[in-house]
C-alpha cells in the first residue's frame, strides 16, 4: 500500500486545538495593508514618473522587476533564515527600511536613484512577509484558510489603493506626494509595537513544544513524510500556477492602464477605475477563497481560481469599454481567490517550515512575475501595448496544471 500523502492526514499541533485569535489576525492584517500600500505607491506613480522623468515602458518594467525581485524573491531566503531563528524585531526593522524608500521615491531625480529607493521599499517588504506569515500561523488555531485570508485581505486591499492614490494624491501633488507614504510606515510601527511582544511569547512557547516533540520522535516522523517525491512534484506544479497568475497580474497592474489610455482614449484618472475594480474585487476574492477552501478543499479552489479565470482574461482585451468594468471586476474576484489558498496549501506541504513555504509562494513565485513585467514592457516598446495585452491574456491557461495536484485532506 502506497504511503499516504502528507496533505491527506492532519498534523496535530498546539495551534490546531485553540481558537483563532482574531485580535492578532486583524492587527497583523492591518500592518500588511500598510506594508503593501507602500509597495502600491510605486505602481501608483508610474503615470507620474512617465511624465516627470520621461520613462519608457521598458524602464517601467525594470522598476516593477526591481520591486518584485527585492520584495519577493528575497522572501524564501529570509524565510529559511527566520525558520531557523525567528526574529520578531525584524518586523519593525522592515518598516523602517520601507519608510526610507518612501522618502526616496518623493525626491528621486532620475531613473537610477528611483531604482535605489524601490530597493529599500522592496527589501522592507521582503523582511516583513515571512515573519508576518508566522504570526498568522500562530494565531490561526485550526482555521488556516480563514486566518490566511484575513491576513492577505489586508495586503490586497493595500495594493488596491494604488489607482486611488494616483487619482487623489499623485495627479494633484506629483512625485513629491510619495513622501506622505512615510506616515504609513509610522502607523505600521505603532501596530507592531503591540504585536511583537505577543509574537515573542509564542515563539518561546513553540520552542518548548518542539523540544518535547523531538523527545517523543514526532518531529522525525513528520520529516520522513515530507521527503516524498509527491511533495516536490506538488510544490513544483503549485509554483507554475502561481507564477502564471503573478505574470498576468503584473501585466494588468503595470500596463493595462496605458492600454486603456491609448486604445480606448481614457484619461489617466479614468484609466485607474478598471484597475481599481480589478484590485478591489481581488480583496473580496482573497477572503472568500481562503474561507471556502477550509470547507471545500485547497485543490478545488486553486483550480476554480486560476483555470476558471482564463476565459475572462482571453476576452478582456477585445471588449467594448462598457463591458470592461463588469468583466474585470469578476476577473479580479475569481483570479485572486487562490491567493491565500496557495500559501496555505504550501504550508501544509511543508509543515514546520512556515517561513520558507510562505516565502516561496508570496515571494519567489510572485516575484518571478516581475520578470514578466520586463518582458511585457520591452515588448510594448518594440511592438504595441495592445499586442502585449493579447499575448499575456493566455497565461492563466497554465492553471490547468492544477489538475495534477494531489488531493488535500478536505478534497
Amino acid at each position: 500500500m502506497s504511503k499516504a500523502h502528507p496533505l491527506s492526514k492532519p498534523t496535530k499541533t498546539v495551534d490546531s486545538k485553540n481558537k483563532a485569535l482574531f485580535g492578532i489576525l486583524f492587527a497583523i492584517s492591518g500592518v500588511h495593508l500598510l506594508n503593501d500600500s507602500m509597495q502600491s505607491v510605486v505602481a501608483a506613480l508610474f503615470p507620474i514618473f512617465e511624465q516627470s522623468l520621461g520613462l519608457t515602458f521598458g524602464q517601467i518594467g525594470w522598476i516593477t522587476f526591481t520591486l518584485y525581485m527585492t520584495s519577493s524573491v528575497l522572501q524564501p531566503v529570509i524565510g529559511i533564515l527566520s525558520d531557523k531563528k525567528p526574529a520578531p524585531w525584524m518586523l519593525i526593522a522592515g518598516m523602517c527600511c520601507s519608510m526610507a524608500g518612501m522618502a526616496g521615491l518623493g525626491f528621486a531625480p532620475n531613473f537610477w536613484t528611483l531604482l535605489l529607493a524601490v530597493v529599500f521599499v522592496g527589501f522592507g517588504s521582503a523582511v516583513f512577509h515571512p515573519e508576518g506569515s508566522r504570526v498568522v500561523y500562530f494565531a490561526a488555531g485550526g482555521r488556516r484558510g480563514l486566518a490566511q485570508s484575513i491576513y492577505q485581505v489586508g495586503g490586497n486591499f493595500g495594493q488596491a489603493l494604488a489607482p486611488l492614490m494616483t487619482i487623489f494624491i499623485f495627479v494633484p501633488l506629483g512625485q513629491r506626494g510619495a513622501v506622505w507614504g512615510t506616515l504609513l510606515a509610522l502607523a505600521g510601527i505603532m501596530l507592531l509595537l503591540r504585536i511583537v511582544p505577543w509574537y515573542a511569547a509564542e515563539l518561546a512557547a513553540k520552542g518548548l513544544a518542539d523540544r518535547k516533540a523531538k523527545q517523543s520522535g514526532t518531529a522525525a516522523a513528520n520529516a520522513d513524510a515530507l521527503s516524498t517525491k509527491a511533495v516536490a512534484i506538488a510544490l513544483g506544479l503549485l509554483l507554475v500556477m502561481v507564477f502564471a497568475r503573478s505574470w498576468y497580474a503584473a501585466g494588468i497592474t503595470s500596463f493595462y492602464q496605458f492600454y486603456l489610455q491609448r486604445d480606448y482614449g481614457l484619461s489617466i484618472g479614468a484609466a485607474q477605475v478598471p484597475l481599481f475594480l480589478f484590485m478591489a474585487a481581488g480583496v473580496a476574492g482573497t477572503f472568500f477563497g481562503g474561507t471556502l477552501s477550509d470547507r471545500f478543499g485547497r485543490k478545488r479552489m486553486l483550480l476554480f481560481s486560476i483555470a476558471g479565470a482564463a476565459p475572462l482574461t482571453v476576452i478582456l482585451p477585445h471588449l467594448p469599454i462598457f463591458w470592461v468594468y463588469p468583466v474585470i471586476t469578476l476577473l479580479g474576484l475569481i483570479l485572486q481567490s487562490s491567493f491565500s489558498v496557495s500559501v496555505v496549501y504550501a504550508q501544509e506541504l511543508m509543515p514546520g517550515k512556515v517561513g520558507m513555504a510562505s516565502g516561496l509562494i508570496t515571494g519567489l513565485a510572485f516575484g518571478m512575475g516581475g520578470l514578466g513585467a520586463i518582458v511585457l514592457g520591452t515588448a510594448a516598446d518594440h511592438y504595441s501595448i495592445a499586442q502585449v495585452m493579447y499575448a499575456s491574456s493566455v497565461l492563466p491557461l497554465l492553471g490547468l496544471f492544477g489538475i495534477l495536484l494531489p488531493k488535500d485532506r478536505r478534497d
